[in-house]
């Protein structure tokens, strides 16, 4: 009898792999960006970012069901929660949302949650500091995504402050994790922790919003929208009105307004990235190959704000490759980093507009 062959729909197929090829594989079935990104960090970090990329899918996987109510998505995140903490009961975890979940969610997210016994084994092989950093990102997220998620998005959030928190609890708290590992792996690098730790959250920001903003038109089709009411009513536009069919330049001021806030945000991410040691290649690439193709992502938003689907403002994949090539090149030189961000940025600001960023961190009851 022979063995059935390797393949993400076929989750017995892989049960067996060794731990990296496992998480690699994965991580191809359900981002091929983070599949890209990851490796590029030192042998001693990809296991514990893998693996903490894994479990915030798991999360996102519950969040995006659309067969669970809203009282069922906050049960199993609960109890991720306490998989994760404890390593145990991953298996009764998988089998009761495994059958839930719908077509709707990719084939790979059927598998990695048919693995999540594996996934978990894998994080606890990590180092103790390691897991603590994994835990907590994951008790935020799976706490403050259904806080969220349980609200009537139909006209958007009420202010940016709450776009601030909703940023956070997605993607803040991934590089809150980020920057902790960092920092364990390396005492040169944990030197600046307390700043690396704040802009982490910017730089999530930033990353998240870009991700807000080029989906505008795929939520609004659902009938949702993450957008902030408040930037808007200062242009004079209401959020409760945005369709697909929407052509405002009210609305197209709002936008301007917003890809000039995410703009400041990966500002901080280029600070951030910089504080990493320079012979520190494979971090500085994973953080740059993120922000750039983020910067050219916001470009493209910004000179075309008519856009109404996702397709005509996503960066091609030369624009990929060249992003890839650039940073290899430049990745030690901290004033040719900056002078290329600027230039290619330098669109992205709203000059006769500004919005001051504070340092957040949402607490949850």
């Amino acid at each position: 009898m022979t063995e059935s062959p390797i393949s993400i729909t076929n989750p017995e197929s892989l049960v067996n792999l060794p731990d990296n090829e496992l998480q690699a594989i994965l991580l191809e079935g359900v981002s091929r960006t983070f599949a890209l990104t990851i490796p590029q960090l030192p042998p001693a970090l990809f296991p514990a970012v893998a693996n903490a990329y894994l479990l915030c899918r798991i999360v996102d996987t519950v969040e995006d069901e659309v067969s669970l109510s809203a009282e069922q998505k906050k049960f199993f995140c609960s109890a991720f929660i306490d998989v994760v903490k404890t390593g145990q009961l991953a298996q009764d975890f998988s089998e009761q949302l495994a059958p839930l979940l719908s077509d709707q969610t990719i084939p790979a997210e059927h598998t990695l949650i048919k693995l999540t016994p594996r996934v978990i084994a894998i994080t606890h092989t990590l180092d103790k500091a390691q897991i603590a950093a994994l835990a907590e990102c994951v008790e935020v997220m799976a706490k403050g995504m259904p806080v969220f998620q349980a609200l009537d998005l139909h006209a958007g959030l009420n202010t940016m402050a709450d776009m601030d928190n909703y940023c956070y609890y997605v993607a803040g708290c991934v590089g809150e994790m980020l920057a902790k590992l960092f920092c364990h792996y390396s005492p040169e690098i944990a030197v600046h922790k307390d700043e690396l730790l704040t802009l982490s959250v910017s730089f999530g920001q930033g990353l998240q919003m870009t991700n807000i903003l080029k989906d505008i038109w795929d939520d609004a089709q659902r009938g949702v929208s993450w957008l902030p009411q408040d930037i808007f009513t200062e242009t004079g536009f209401e959020l409760k009105n945005l369709t697909p069919e929407t052509d405002s330049e009210e609305f197209r001021q709002g936008l301007t307004h917003l890809v000039s806030i995410a703009h400041q945000h990966l500002e901080n991410a280029l600070r951030y990235t910089l504080l990493i040691p320079s012979h520190e290649t494979g971090i500085r690439n994973f953080c740059l190959w993120a922000l750039g193709m983020a910067v050219l992502t916001l470009k493209k938003i910004k000179q075309n704000l008519s856009f109404n689907q996702s397709a005509q403002v996503k960066i091609t994949r030369n624009s990929v490759k060249a992003t890839i090539l650039t940073t290899k090149i430049t990745v030690r030189s901290d004033f040719l980093l900056s002078l290329i961000f600027k230039q290619v940025s330098q669109e992205l600001k709203t000059p006769d507009w500004q919005y001051s960023l504070s340092p957040f961190k949402p607490t949850l009851e």
